[in-house]
């Protein structure tokens, strides 16, 4: 089967986007990554409403991208924070290379907001693509498509 046969209802990229693409969520990870686990922080941070921040929370915390931990401080109810799982750590390379695509192509005359730099050396971070064996990859034209093993055929609806 060719890959143009196959259908894109099982698609990595368009379940992944269901649970990652929805308006807010990207910027809420961007500031759990940064640090921020408290509700009222990442609402005050990024301007978000309380009732939005609140199901996007809840949509990654389903979906395993993030975890509820709890919390007190004296005198005061108990609350939680949100901590990245195992699998959200995993989506850092993707905020990084939306983050380095608008560094190149948006960010104006004066340069990005934040660099991203190594702990231990000081160098700025960079997304590169590699395949399992460790090549870089230069270009899309070095990458083949082809339909994995959950691959479905394409439905085709018959024609009038």
């Amino acid at each position: 089967m060719d890959w143009r046969e196959q259908s894109p209802e099982n698609c990595s990229i368009a379940l992944t986007l269901d649970l990652v693409g929805k308006p807010w969520v990207l910027l809420v990870l961007r500031e759990v990554f940064r640090g921020l686990h408290r509700f009222d922080e990442i609402a005050e941070h990024i301007g978000i409403s309380p009732a939005v921040l609140t199901r996007q929370l809840h949509m990654l915390v389903d979906g395993g991208v993030l975890e509820r931990r709890p919390y007190r401080e004296p005198g005061q109810r108990p609350r939680h924070e949100y901590w990245l799982t195992a699998s959200g750590e995993e989506l850092f390379p993707v905020l990084s290379a939306l983050k380095s695509w608008g560094d190149r192509h948006l960010a104006g005359p004066t340069g990005p907001a934040t660099i991203h730099r190594h702990h231990g050396c000081g160098s700025p971070v960079a997304v590169t693509l590699r395949c399992e064996a460790g090549h870089r990859l230069a270009g899309l034209d070095e990458i083949d498509v082809e339909p994995g093993p959950g691959a479905v055929p394409l439905r085709r609806s018959p024609r009038s």
